[in-house]
């Protein structure tokens, strides 16, 4: 395989939350056998751009978005989510292979649960996910060209 480097780009907003999504990703790529890079954004809106950016390259066989956004008392929770996820959408069905692991939660305590190493880490769920669509895409798009 010529290009096995993932791309992880984390919020760092919450960062108890958003390192502990990390490491559960990181140790399922090491465990894989991929290369992988960090690149940390203030918040959940930039995780996408910084993917758009980084595929303008080759370097990158696939992504992992990470992060959590916390109910608030003001609607900028709904246009974060909607719209992070939305332009993540977009890059997926752009051809990305593209792991969701941005967490959405009404409270704090959700959002820990949701990060635990021996809980429902969606870090490792979302760099699962990465990863199957990696597989996917060879067998779909690479495979035929």
């Amino acid at each position: 395989m010529k290009n096995n480097c993932i791309l992880i780009v984390t919020s760092r907003f919450y960062p108890q939350i958003s390192s502990a999504l990390e490491e559960e990703a990181i140790n399922l790529i090491k465990k894989q056998g991929y290369n992988f890079e960090l690149v940390d954004v203030p918040g959940a809106f930039e995780v996408p751009s910084v993917i758009s950016y980084a595929s303008k390259t080759s370097k990158y066989i696939g992504y992992v978005a990470l992060g959590c956004v916390i109910r608030g008392e003001t609607s900028h929770y709904d246009y974060v989510c909607s719209e992070s996820a939305r332009a993540l959408m977009q890059l997926s069905l752009d051809g990305l292979s593209i792991g969701y692991g941005i967490l959405t939660c009404e409270t704090k305590e959700q959002a820990l649960v949701r990060s635990s190493a021996d809980g429902l880490n969606k870090g490792k769920a979302a760099t699962l996910a990465c990863l199957r669509m990696i597989e996917l895409k060879k067998k779909y798009i690479n495979d035929h060209n």
